[in-house]
């Protein structure tokens, strides 16, 4: 197996080997592996030390921030106040310097007493507690050897845990599902508690030793779960279950948040009482050794462990899981479930090369969610263009406060001055819009970008960060408002983004001019004495040495922008296309393209009318390029609404340019604040107008493409139904993914 080891952040230690509870369904126990038998009760102060030497390395190795060690038995509790104390002395002391220590023990709770949870708060363990939900579910497994109920020594420990003083050690409860148990006194049991969370774990099997199932139900276990759900969400979900939160999270794109679902590589390994290192213990319930590494704290380290062939094995992600598990659209959510479910001792496959032993439980399970949960999670963005613009609005708002963040005071006075502006020209309303224009403008984003990498790469550099003030500017012109900013102006320029660029001296020429705004325009007065004030009345008109960014209306009855439709050839930063950016046009050549783009649009009204109005909504700038042929748009590092296009071709090339373009552009928008898709590249999928397979992304947009411009030319319409039909079953689609293709659907 190829690929860089992936390091250990998790550490099930082993501190007793024995329990006071005879469960029946301990993996440990009462499953396949019996190598308890032959481990040492209590784990030795070599054990310990050698334990935490290793692990430290291991750490300090791989640079990791932390690391989580789980003190963990039969039951832990057993080894005593003074052997847990010698174990959290000597990991605190190894860790000191090297990386976060995250101390942890799962107990049955038992022998619980303040004694305990006091050492654990000195050293900062927390406390995770078994239960099953209410004593008639808990008492199913979880008796004495005798048969006693443990529920009410459990209930006591959950209650000294919940204590003000111990509060903040509980991690929560977890439950094992028992399917006879009533669900949803199950949930209202743990819930009555108020744990800080609650982790459902379906019981350990494989297809050699499958789970009960008294009703011969395939999804027994996933009709228990969404009754759980049902009534976690009637509940108003008082306290966050993982199980759920997991489902939920790979929905919408995100990471899973347990082993026992998802892709996400493992990252756990066990030491036993006896220095043993060991894969995941749940490996316990396939076979006997299934564990087993053959190595030891003694004489191995843990990236020795982390190069074994079954842990890299459970590293692999999509390839890690059976072929039927890769075909599957629930895979990015399952993952193909937890190994040890998977084993099986004959048939074709290897032993863990198969589904999940609760494989159609875990695909109902998803689908459950996902049908109670879509309305939720998909993201307004897909269908509410106004929704759009406003997330991405706050996007370029992110990228302004994180500027700020990251000078960490280097943009010295100048900056500061800039950003106590800032707050004063959004503290009033007219303000406020005027600064969403200018955060609107799409080429605020690329200065933004240019700023924020430049700024990385050579800290030092904070030139691109010093231009805010003209975005200032703009903003308190945009506003009307009776502020005054100082604007660095060179080679007598002074450049006002959005709203156009001023001849204030000579070329070369470089200094300050104040701004404010007067009526329906502004006054301009450079710094240093000059008492010559410049005055531009009416700021989208050209004037002697006032060059404004050209504004225009489209032809027809679709709104377009407020302040009309932007050519854009003098923002300093519209250089952020695949194409170079042309030079400024000439009244003549852009009255001729305004012409021509008056033309096309009307085309477009005429055979696609409601692109035309989607269009209207979304376009906002248009920036001529060179080198581009002109049906073949562009669409670069900026905020929503820019296009780049030739300035030539005719009204039938533009057309085309201007529907292919705003179809990517908005796409590409969407994905900038939703996720329509995840694990992209992870399959590849064939694409009906071309042989070679394609990644997810590309099967999206070339189909979210041409069917913009089938209204212009029919064939580009020939396989958008079979791509369509490829992008619903493709495993790579999260929530907001699937709204979008059911309003692509209805498109079609």
């Amino acid at each position: 197996m190829t690929g860089p080891l992936v390091p250990f952040r998790e550490v099930v230690l082993k501190v007793h080997s024995r329990c006071d509870l005879a469960c029946d369904h301990c993996y440990v126990y009462e499953h396949a592996d019996q190598s308890w038998r032959t481990r040492p009760r209590t784990i030795s102060d070599d054990v310990i030390f050698r334990t935490a030497q290793r692990l430290a390395e291991h750490a300090k190795a791989h640079a990791l921030p932390s690391v989580s060690v789980i003190l963990h038995g039969g039951e832990p509790l057993l080894a005593g106040p003074a052997r847990l104390r010698r174990v959290c002395e000597v990991l605190t002391a190894a860790f000191d310097g090297v990386a976060e220590l995250d101390l942890r023990i799962h107990t049955n709770g038992l022998q619980l007493s303040p004694r305990y949870l006091d050492l654990f708060d000195e050293f900062g363990v927390r406390v995770g507690i078994s239960l099953d939900g209410d004593r008639a579910a808990n008492d199913r497994h979880r008796r004495y050897a005798d048969g006693r109920s443990s529920h009410p020594l459990v209930l006591k420990a959950v209650e000294l845990l919940r204590q003000e003083r111990y509060r903040h050690l509980d991690l929560g409860l977890l439950c094992t599902i028992d399917i006879e148990n009533d669900p949803r006194a199950v949930l209202d049991a743990l819930t009555e508690l108020d744990p800080p969370l609650i982790d459902f774990l379906l019981p350990h099997a494989t297809w050699d030793d499958p789970p009960p199932r008294p009703d011969g139900s395939p999804t027994a276990y996933a009709d228990w779960l969404l009754a759980v759900f049902d009534r976690w969400q009637e509940q108003g979900r008082p306290v966050p279950v993982r199980l759920f939160s997991s489902v939920r999270s790979t929905l919408s794109g995100g990471p899973s948040l347990t082993e026992s679902l998802g892709l996400a590589p493992t990252d756990l390994v066990v030491v036993e009482t006896d220095g043993q290192l060991e894969q995941v213990d749940s490996l316990k319930s396939a076979y006997e050794g299934a564990a087993a590494t053959g190595f030891d704290v003694f004489t191995h380290t843990f990236d020795e462990v982390a190069a074994h062939p079954g842990v890299r094995a459970r590293q692999l992600g999509l390839a890690g899981v059976s072929e039927t598990c890769r075909r599957c659209p629930v895979v990015r959510s399952c993952g193909g479930g937890l190994y040890t479910h998977r084993y099986r001792s004959t048939g074709p496959s290897g032993a863990f090369d198969n589904p999940s032993v609760y494989c159609a439980d875990l695909a109902a399970l998803v689908r459950g969610i996902e049908a109670r949960t879509t309305a939720s999670l998909a993201a307004p963005e897909v269908t509410g263009p106004d929704e759009l613009a406003a997330s991405q609005r706050d996007l370029t708002r992110m990228l302004l406060a994180r500027l700020n963040a990251d000078l960490e005071g280097r943009g010295g006075e100048r900056w500061a001055e800039a950003w106590e502006l800032a707050a004063a020209v959004e503290a009033s309303e007219e303000g406020a819009r005027g600064l969403d224009e200018v955060l609107d403008h799409p080429y605020t984003r690329t200065w933004l970008l240019h700023a924020l990498e430049r700024l990385h790469e050579e800290p030092g550099t904070v030139e691109a960060a010093g231009l805010l003030p003209g975005y200032l500017a703009s903003a308190v012109v945009w506003g009307g408002l009776d502020l005054s900013v100082g604007v660095a102006y060179t080679d007598g320029r002074l450049v006002l983004p959005g709203l156009g660029e001023l001849r204030i001296g000579a070329p070369g020429e470089r200094g300050t001019a104040r701004v404010r705004a007067v009526e329906d325009g502004f006054l301009v007065r450079r710094d240093g004495g000059d008492p010559a004030e410049r005055r531009i009345a009416r700021p989208r008109t050209a004037a002697p040495g006032w060059r404004p960014v050209r504004r225009f209306a489209m032809p027809g009855g679709a709104p377009g922008p407020v302040f009309g439709l932007a050519l854009d050839d003098l923002d300093p930063y519209r250089d952020c296309f695949a194409a170079p950016a042309a030079a400024a046009l000439d009244d003549r050549a852009a009255a001729d393209l305004v012409f021509r783009l008056g033309e096309a649009w009307v085309l477009i009204e005429a055979k696609a009318p409601e692109r035309a109005v989607e269009m209207a909504g979304g376009l906002t700038t248009l920036t001529p390029l060179t080198g581009l042929a002109p049906a073949e748009p562009s669409v670069g590092r900026h905020g929503r609404g820019a296009l780049g296009l030739a300035a030539d071709g005719g009204a039938e090339e533009l057309a085309f340019a201007l529907l292919r373009g705003f179809r990517r552009a908005e796409l590409r928008a969407l994905v900038d604040v939703t996720d329509l898709y995840a694990a992209d590249g992870s399959w590849e999928h064939r694409i009906p107008w071309q042989e070679e397979p394609v990644p997810f992304s590309r099967l999206l947009a070339d189909t979210y493409e041409r069917m913009a411009l089938g209204a212009f030319e029919p064939r580009c319409l020939e396989g958008v139904p079979q791509a369509l039909d490829a992008l619903e079953g493709a495993a790579e689609l999260t929530v907001s993914g699937k709204r979008l293709l059911d309003r692509m659907r209805k498109e079609i």
